[in-house]
């Protein structure tokens, strides 16, 4: 099975359902995707109406990837830096491939789709996205072309006593 990359797809109740379905399923396989587990559709909601916000005001762009039958699977939001030095780069974020899939490559597609929509981008010129330490997901993003650019200790707390690091991590685009 190959996975169908939508840059800018049409937000539809059916993929806004697949998108909070995806976030649920990656959160609740202990994805490092800005909750912990366990959570449910309604705890993810919110957070999902303020990115499709921003989409639909375009200070966002989504990246969606689907199988054959539709089904969201993979994830990316790009989001524009509104910081008048920074306009040259955006954020990646939200960025997640269903557990049930991971392991079969399609994280990497994943990446190098967000990369090829961001190069798309006028005047962008690079990605920018931050990691929950622990989880090696540094190690991941290296292997796509990303540098560690910063690290702050202890800056994500996932339970009492168990803070994590805040990596950033960068992908020139040239």
């Amino acid at each position: 099975m190959t996975l169908t990359f939508t840059f800018d797809p049409a937000v539809t109740p059916a993929l806004r359902d697949g998108v909070l379905d995806l976030w649920a399923d990656v959160t609740n396989a202990g994805g490092a995707v800005g909750f912990v587990p366990p959570v449910t559709r309604d705890d993810i909601r919110p957070a999902l109406v303020k990115q499709l916000t921003q989409v639909a005001d375009g200070t966002a762009r989504l990246l969606v990837g689907q199988d054959d039958e539709g089904r969201v699977l993979a994830t990316g939001f790009l989001a524009y830096n509104t910081h008048r030095l920074m306009k040259h780069w955006v954020m990646a974020y939200t960025v997640m491939v269903h557990p049930a899939h991971q392991g079969k490559g399609y994280g990497r597609d994943l990446m190098a789709a967000l990369a090829d929509a961001a190069r798309g981008l006028e005047g962008i010129e690079a990605v920018r996205l931050g990691c929950r330490g622990g989880l090696g997901l540094e190690h991941f993003y290296a292997s796509c072309g990303y540098k560690e650019v910063g690290r702050v200790p202890g800056a994500i707390r996932v339970a009492p006593g168990d803070d994590r690091d805040d990596i950033t991590m960068y992908l020139p685009l040239h």
